[in-house]
């Protein structure tokens, strides 16, 4: 048995009588593009955070890579790339200095300029991040994801809000991500999207 890159057993979290995720369990494989899908507010992103170490279950068993997301907190954002739902920068931050600031973040990082190049901002480096469309700071954001050359992603409602045309170029570099060997996990409520990225999906719905 392949030893999972995520396992979620039991997991509850509540916000006062608010019950947000109610005892979910599954597992990620290595390797594997896995999506949770769902409409909106049906406890994706919480259940997310919580895997990320961002929020504390109220019950549940979680273990990423082999470690426990708030005892091993720094260990585990060694290993893990992240891109939030609500993610935002400094108006007046380039993309080169953006990308540049997040790798100093960590002990190891990729090529920050063949990244960019990667993600197609290389005519967008010196760009401020305002100037940037809801696609392109999507790609940074991505980018900020993999600098540290991450074995786990995660990805939450990557594509929401953009155009049809950011939206398929942004499938194309999560495929890309997985190419490299990654494990991506993802949130979304678009169906069409789940069909076209991942390997696996699991449903959550109230």
């Amino acid at each position: 048995m392949t030893t999972p890159a995520i396992h979620v057993s039991g997991l509850r979290k509540t916000y006062g009588r608010h019950v947000a995720v109610d005892y979910a369990s599954f597992d990620v494989l290595p390797g594997e593009i896995f999506g949770l899908i769902g409409p909106n507010g049906a406890g994706k992103t919480t259940t997310m955070e919580c895997i990320e170490g961002l929020r504390r279950p109220d019950r549940g068993t979680i273990s990423v890579l082999g470690f426990n997301p708030f005892r091993d907190r720094r260990a585990l954002q060694e290993s893990t790339g992240v891109q939030l739902q609500a993610a935002q920068l400094q108006k007046r931050i380039k993309v080169k200095e953006a990308v540049d600031l997040w790798a100093s973040l960590y002990r190891t990082s990729a090529d920050a300029d063949r990244l960019i190049e990667q993600l197609g901002l290389a005519d967008k480096r010196d760009a401020w991040f305002t100037t940037l469309s809801g696609g392109q700071k999507q790609r940074l954001f991505i980018a900020l994801a993999l600098i540290n050359d991450p074995q786990l992603v995660f990805l939450d409602e990557l594509t929401t809000g953009l155009d049809p045309q950011a939206r398929h170029a942004i499938w194309d570099l999560v495929r890309g991500i997985r190419r490299r060997g990654k494990t991506v996990f993802l949130t979304t409520h678009l169906m069409e999207e789940a069909q076209r990225l991942c390997d696996r999906v699991a449903i959550m719905d109230r």
